[in-house]
């Protein structure tokens, strides 16, 4: 009973985020939207890696982030090896694709990869910070894309809150963070623990993006010549 309450309350969460970030980029534009080709690539890494471990059965033991093992490289290949079984790793697959492709939409390629790489490298010495380390506060338990992408699509949430003048939209932000620490003081569920972490960032990150001459545009912000851009420009 727990595991299934674990697991509701995981995709809960991410239905949350995903609803912030088709809010954020506005739902009526996603079809005009250019290719998100960053994204895309994130996605065929992803892809790649499951069929990796098909193929290769030490794929697992060389890549995972396994802390009585040793390589640097663990860090970041252990995101993309999956060890859900097949439900689980088509989850967290088609989430990654989804929430990937809002964010680049949202922040643009190169934020999308900065912020993504942040979901992979910054959570463990965050809870570190806090002198958390048990490997509970790491929702990839080794191995597993979800961590970091509950990070990046929370970044959207936060996106939507400092970008929106609808009560109902802010609110719905705010409900991100406040689920994700109620998740992980109930049930020590790591995938709320980054999300909280990756809202701080996103909050913290947008005011310099604005800056930016690719800055990121929100819904109500999007001009006309932007979606009516090729697809091949994406």
């Amino acid at each position: 009973m727990d595991s299934i309450l674990f697991n509701l309350t995981t995709a809960a969460l991410m239905v949350l985020m995903f609803k912030s970030g088709v809010a954020l980029i506005g739902e009526g534009t996603v079809r005009e939207r250019p290719i998100p080709w960053a994204a895309v690539g994130v996605t065929v890494v992803a892809v790649g890696a499951v069929v990796l471990q098909q193929l290769w059965s030490g794929a697992m033991d060389a890549l995972d982030s396994d802390p009585s093992k040793t390589g640097w490289w663990r860090v970041v290949t252990s995101v993309f090896m999956q060890n859900g079984g097949l439900l689980g790793g088509a989850w967290n697959i088609a989430t990654l694709a989804a929430t990937a492709a809002l964010a680049q939409w949202f922040w643009r390629g190169p934020l999308l990869l900065a912020l993504f790489a942040a979901g992979i490298l910054l959570p463990q010495h965050i809870d570190a910070l806090f002198g958390d380390t048990a490997p509970s506060t790491d929702p990839r338990n080794f191995a597993g894309s979800s961590g970091a992408t509950y990070f990046l699509a929370a970044t959207l949430a936060a996106g939507l809150l400092l970008t929106s003048s609808a009560t109902k939209e802010r609110l719905l932000a705010v409900s991100v963070p406040v689920a994700g620490l109620a998740m992980w003081l109930a049930q020590e569920n790591g995938h709320g623990l980054v999300s909280v972490y990756g809202f701080v960032l996103g909050a913290a990150v947008l005011p310099l993006a604005q800056r930016l001459r690719n800055r990121p545009v929100a819904a109500a912000a999007v001009p006309e010549d932007e979606l009516s851009t090729t697809r091949a420009n994406g």
